[in-house]
Formats: C-alpha cells, sequence, structure tokens
C-alpha cells in the first residue's frame, strides 16, 4: 500500500502548479523544450557542520598555534601579515562561542612604564578589534597589558626589542 507524505503531496502540487503556469503564460513565440520536473523524496537530515573548530585543533592546526601578533615600534595598530592569524582565532571563537582568551599586550623596554602599559593594552584592543571585525565576540576576550615587565628577549638590540612588541593570544578556556 502506497501512501502519500504531505511532503510528497506538495511538491506534487508544486511541479503541478508550475506545469500549469508554463502553459498558461506562453505566447505565440517559439517554446524552448522544458523538461518535466519529477518530485523527489528526501530524508531530512541534521546540518552538515564542516570545518568547525575543535580544542584539538588549537595544537595541531597550524594557524591557531600561531598565537604571538608583533606590532612596529610605537605601533599598536595590526601589520597586515598578521590578519590571517586573527581570522582563524575569530573563526575559533565563532566555532567554540565557550571558549575564552586573554590577549597579553607587550612592549620592548624603551619608553616609560606608564607608556609601556598603555601601549601593550592598545595593542591588546588592537587585535580584540580585528577579532571582532573577522566575526570574533568581544564578550570571549579580555585585554591585559604588562608593558615590558615580561620580556621574551633581554638583549639591547632592534632584533630583541622586535621580538618584545606583541601580543599574546592565551586560551583560558577551549
Amino acid at each position: 500500500m502506497n501512501s502519500i507524505t504531505p511532503a510528497t503531496l506538495g511538491k506534487t502540487l508544486l511541479a503541478v502548479a508550475l506545469c500549469t503556469t508554463v502553459v498558461a503564460c506562453s505566447s505565440n513565440k517559439k517554446k524552448e523544450e522544458v523538461p518535466p520536473q519529477v518530485p523527489t523524496t528526501t530524508t531530512p537530515t541534521a546540518p552538515v557542520q564542516s570545518n568547525v573548530y575543535s580544542p584539538e585543533d588549537l595544537d595541531t592546526d597550524a594557524c591557531l598555534r600561531q598565537r604571538t601578533v608583533y606590532f612596529d615600534l610605537d605601533q599598536d595598530s595590526l601589520r597586515p601579515e598578521f590578519q590571517a592569524i586573527v581570522s582563524c582565532h575569530a573563526k575559533y571563537l565563532r566555532d567554540r562561542p565557550t571558549s575564552r582568551m586573554t590577549l597579553e599586550g607587550n612592549a620592548d623596554e624603551r619608553g616609560s612604564r606608564d607608556y609601556n602599559v598603555g601601549l601593550g593594552e592598545r595593542r591588546g584592543n588592537a587585535v580584540s578589534s580585528a577579532l571582532q571585525a573577522s566575526g570574533g565576540n568581544g564578550s570571549q576576550t579580555t585585554v591585559v597589558s604588562y608593558g615590558e615587565e615580561r620580556p621574551v628577549c633581554t638583549d639591547s638590540s632592534e632584533d630583541c626589542w622586535a621580538k618584545n612588541r606583541r601580543v599574546e593570544i592565551v586560551y583560558t578556556a577551549k
């Protein structure tokens, strides 16, 4: 015994309505052959979520493993070469709404303590803004400035100072 489901009936009625409309709207011009539309039945499935980040990706995905954004001297604007990294982390935040990160702003040893703390905060805010511009949620980020207090290099050279002008992305909840 064949039973007609509401979905099949709806598709059949739609096909009949389309055929009727085509015939009613025809003109004296030569018509192109239109193949008949055959209603198909499909089984509803859950939406497929492809390319969704998981906590394991923080250690395996090449883009997510990059968690340092560097800045030029006395600058707090994001350099273009770090936009892709920020975009990856923004996608992670979108995919994982319960995740949280701290953006740790840093500066080199030059400048006063107050200036460097302020600069570190501006740099952290620049990364936060870039994350939000790429679709990340600002409520998932916290900005902290360490100024010059947490150097990764202690030599007094330009190469060393460049390594200290940074924002570190630290996940506090994955």
